[in-house]
């Protein structure tokens, strides 16, 4: 008997390239700011950690929030969405929100979308505490 198609990819060995992690580290910043670290690919993969640290930053209500973008090296449309709903969610709360030192690869994802228009983007953390 003849193996069908289904049969012969269902043995198929799996190819999987390897997946950069996110990194997520939060910190104060100056003058009751919040300063969100994130390094690594920014998607529907790895967005799961950003988005809970996001979501509690906000709800402690910080004088500004800001999103250090310097390390991620991959957005994609979801992670574009976090940051979306992070400054929807931080104006409802009166929260600022900064993004700082965007990496050229979100910036570019900013760009074409034309999202770059709705934040306030700022050349490094300490830029963006001081704006």
């Amino acid at each position: 008997m003849m193996p069908s198609d289904n049969d012969r990819w269902a043995t198929a060995p799996a190819a999987t390239a390897p997946r950069a992690d996110l990194a997520v580290r939060t910190r104060p910043g100056a003058g009751g700011a919040a300063v969100c670290v994130l390094e690594g690919d920014l998607d529907i993969e790895t967005l799961a950690p950003a988005a809970d640290a996001l979501t509690a930053l906000v709800a402690q209500r910080p004088r500004a929030l800001v999103i250090d973008l310097a390390q991620v090296g991959f957005c994609d449309s979801s992670g574009l969405n976090l940051l979306l709903r992070t400054r929807l969610a931080a104006g409802e709360e009166a929260v600022a929100l900064y993004l700082a030192a965007v990496s050229p690869t979100v910036m570019r994802v900013l760009e074409l979308t034309g999202a770059q228009a709705v934040f306030s983007l700022h050349t490094s953390v300490e830029a963006a505490l001081t704006a």
